[in-house]
């Protein structure tokens, strides 16, 4: 009955999570909060069909851990390292700023001083699903906006990861032990976990994961990653006593620090997104609706923090580093909203006895409201700086310290595939001032590409995660050289997602395929069968007498009617 009670539940969340995304997304809002609103329905606080709320949660804790093996696998200390000057204080302060607020508001409430703290650190970290949703939306990722934002984001993420690690320490039974002693042991312990991890980890995961790599098996590659991700996770856990968070944070650290790390976003974190889902689900499921009714002053107050005090210190802070005002604005919007390390937070905090059924009920309500008009207020942003330049006649004020963008290269191409076709076309093209970006599935082959200084990524070209590492959407081609790819169709459809005016050539073997790729959306598509006809007519032609011009109008005609 335990089992059929889990299928139950895996599919009416599964299903309902299903139809509040679909509408969410329908109507241009994070699927986030179609998927919060999905817990609520199958939740015990209203009518109609009740999911086992304790199995949700537990299939759940591997959403969490999925998501901090993504964090750590998407962190990159570059990116961090462009924008500390702007990022790192920033953060640290409006972390600060948030706890603080959250601290006053939940004493306001008649909380006690540890339920405050706890509250105020879990108002103090925004969404990076919903911050990386909003900024791709509005083209913004890859601005300065963007980086200091994702900058911004990757700190505030350290600070939680520090956080759930010290919240046991902290709110814990004490044991005897003082709470110092408690916090130099747990910094003991993650200091052991983090050495163990880096080191022997980052010796032995990237060995195991181009050993399995070889095997040309996506199937074994998907669960040697996820093998790693729960075995550190759990083994943090069990050996070293800290956090499965934690665990999956560093060996998303040690991949992505390897050249796997495309090809484990592309086939392993799908799975991760099937488990948030459920995590964003039982998070739902804990909401009483009638709270938000009971205690509209505590989540008017909560918003406050979320939507005007948290915006507003980062506003402050990133004109007084003479960011531009769009910029500043942008950046202050872009964090307003609260998401998934919040709720994590409060899950700990409910866990050690800390925070309430209140609380959680006031942190999910408060970020659904928040998730919701994040996107409508990050759209509002160009129209209110233009209203305010209007106003007070001001040039934008550019910071000295920050490197404009360099400019784009006026053709970049991407390629599938390295074999005799594509090892000619690459280096064809850098002999044309053509940058080309090789993306192959054999690691050996990668390496010593990036050994030549060839830019290439490993991973597989069906997935939206290798495309945007390959840098598709400011590529001029998209080249197939490989006949007979796997999946080919797809990788046509997301190129051309992720940068409409691309352009597509692939390469088949046999002629009957050229009106299925031609379908796909390849603009050109190069048949073995047709060129060696071809080059047959035109050695035949050639030795005939015919002139250059006869022969190249054959070619044409013949490669219009064939394409």
């Amino acid at each position: 009955m335990h089992s059929f009670d889990l299928i139950l539940t895996l599919t009416g969340s599964l299903a309902a999570a299903l139809v509040g995304g679909y509408v969410t997304q329908r109507m241009r809002l994070s699927p986030i909060v179609g998927y919060l609103f999905a817990g609520i329905l199958v939740g015990p606080y209203t009518p109609g069909f009740v999911a086992d709320r304790a199995l949700a949660e537990q299939v759940a804790e591997i959403g969490v851990i999925l998501l901090m093996f993504g964090v750590g696998l998407q962190f990159h200390i570059e990116e961090l390292l462009a924008v500390r000057k702007v990022a790192i204080p920033g953060a640290v302060v409006q972390s600060l700023v948030a706890t603080v607020l959250g601290a006053l508001v939940a004493r306001a409430a008649g909380w006690d001083i540890s339920a405050g703290l706890v509250f105020g650190i879990a108002l103090s970290v925004a969404s990076t699903v919903v911050l990386v949703r909003v900024l791709t939306d509005n083209r913004q990722l890859h601005t300065p906006t963007g980086h200091i934002a994702v900058g911004w984001l990757v700190v505030e993420d350290l600070f939680t990861v520090l956080v759930l690690v010290l919240m046991p320490a902290l709110f814990g039974e004490a044991d005897g032990t003082s709470v110092a002693a408690a916090i130099g042991i747990a910094v003991l312990k993650v200091v052991a976990l983090a050495v163990f991890t880096l080191v022997v980890g980052g010796r032995t995961i990237p060995w195991l994961l181009a050993h399995i790599s070889r095997m040309q098996s996506r199937e074994l590659f998907t669960l040697a990653v996820l093998v790693t991700v729960l075995g550190i996770a759990v083994s943090s856990a069990e050996v070293f006593g800290v956090s499965m968070a934690l665990g999956a944070f560093l060996a998303g650290l040690v991949v992505g620090r390897s050249e796997f790390s495309v090809r484990a976003a592309s086939d392993a974190l799908p799975m991760r997104d099937a488990f948030a889902v459920l995590f964003f689900v039982s998070v739902g499921m804990l909401l009483d609706p009638s709270h938000l009714i009971e205690q509209p002053a505590m989540i008017a107050a909560t918003l406050g923090v979320i939507l005007v005090g948290k915006p507003l210190a980062a506003f402050v802070i990133v004109a007084l580093f003479r960011y531009p005002l769009k910029v500043a604005l942008s950046v202050a919007v872009a964090l307003a909203q609260i998401g998934e390390f919040s709720f994590i937070v409060a899950g700990l905090g409910n866990q050690l006895g800390v925070l309430t059924p209140d609380a959680t009920n006031t942190l999910i309500g408060a970020s659904i409201i928040s998730i919701t008009l994040n996107l409508l207020l990050f759209r509002a942003v160009a129209p209110v700086e233009r209203w305010i330049a209007r106003r007070t006649q001001s040039q934008p004020r550019i910071n000295p310290d920050h490197q404009a963008e360099a400019p784009p290269l006026l053709h970049r191409a991407v390629v599938v595939g390295y074999g005799p076709i594509g090892r000619t076309v690459s280096r064809l093209l850098g002999e044309n001032e053509i940058a080309p970006t090789v993306i192959e599935m054999n690691v050996d082959t990668v390496r010593a590409l990036r050994s030549a200084g060839i830019d290439a990524i490993y991973g597989d070209a069906a997935h939206a995660a290798t495309l945007t590492s390959a840098r598709i959407a400011d590529a001029g081609s998209f080249i197939v050289s490989v006949a007979g790819v796997p999946g080919v169709e797809e990788s046509f459809r997301v190129a051309r997602q992720l940068n409409p005016s691309v352009q597509i050539l692939a390469r088949t073997t046999h002629l009957r395929e050229v009106p299925p790729l031609r379908a796909a959306g390849a603009d050109i598509v190069v048949s073995g069968e047709g060129e060696v006809a071809l080059a047959f007519t035109a050695a035949i032609l050639e030795r005939l007498g015919a002139s250059p011009e006869h022969i190249d109008r054959e070619r044409t005609r013949v490669r219009a009617e064939l394409g």
